[in-house]
């Protein structure tokens, strides 16, 4: 098989936390013949596996290369610290980092949050990955701090979040290789962007089959119909303006007085 007579198809890579869901059922609306194929990665392996060819696009954490990708800022999350049902915090609505002075703050390998400083005191080991983490937070091991999504994406009913302020934050973007943008990437461009399917700003659609490109850019003239022209020169007749009322009165004088 040739690769003009492939099936297209969209490969989008993401990373845990993202939830592409809405993206994908928009895809599925406008682009029915277009399957579009979802891969989860580690965040540290997003950028690999974009330039190894292995997907299209992706939806990952900032910062990006942009000597490498091109990125579109998409939104940024708000930053929650993790803590068991029972722990003092939850007495509150929002957590300061000073807070966490006494506790024991768990600092996973794959962690998504640029920390200048990490607050509380550092664990004696760092958790593999964000998943070990939290089950050394439900073990009553310390307390995490992660993206408000990956709170969710780990959700314990034994365990609990709360807003921890003056704390790095995570950015999502969507991201691609610089030199390898294609129509399909224009397109899920529009859709994470919220464009309309008929918005002109998304890529230009194919005139449909009979429709003249004249037509398609708006720039056919119609011919008028039959008698168009006509009433069209009789309501210009009638706009007249001095001439026509001068007509008018010298056709007056033209006729003769009654005689009584």
């Amino acid at each position: 098989m040739t690769g003009s007579d492939a099936t297209p198809s969209f490969r989008l890579a993401y990373v845990p936390g993202v939830m592409p869901d809405k993206w994908v059922r928009i895809w599925n609306e406008r682009q029915p013949d277009v399957p579009l194929t979802l891969t989860q990665v580690p965040p540290g392996a997003a950028a690999e596996r974009l330039l190894g060819g292995d997907a299209d696009a992706g939806l990952v954490r900032t910062p990006v290369d942009r000597e490498v990708f091109s990125a579109i800022p998409l939104y940024t999350e708000q930053t929650v610290v993790v803590v068991p049902k029972d722990h003092l915090v939850t007495a509150v609505d929002e957590v300061a980092p000073e807070d966490l002075a006494d506790d024991i703050v768990l600092h996973p390998l794959d962690d998504v949050l640029d920390w200048a400083s990490l607050p509380g005191r550092p664990a004696l080991e760092r958790p593999a990955t964000t998943a070990d983490a939290v089950e050394l937070v439900a073990a009553g091991i310390g307390v995490l701090v992660v993206p408000l999504s990956l709170a969710r994406l780990h959700h314990r009913k034994d365990l609990t979040h709360r807003p921890l302020k003056d704390a790095p934050e995570s950015s999502v973007a969507l991201a691609w290789p610089e030199d390898a943008k294609t129509d399909l990437i224009e397109d899920f461009i529009g859709i994470v962007r919220g464009r309309t399917v008929n918005s002109t700003r998304g890529r230009q659609q194919a005139p449909a089959r009979g429709e003249s490109a004249d037509a398609d850019r708006g720039g056919a003239r119609r011919k008028p119909a039959p008698g168009k022209a006509a009433a069209g020169r009789s309501a210009g007749a009638k706009r007249t303006g001095k001439s026509g009322r001068g007509a008018a009165k010298n056709d007056r004088r033209g006729k003769p007085r009654r005689r009584s």
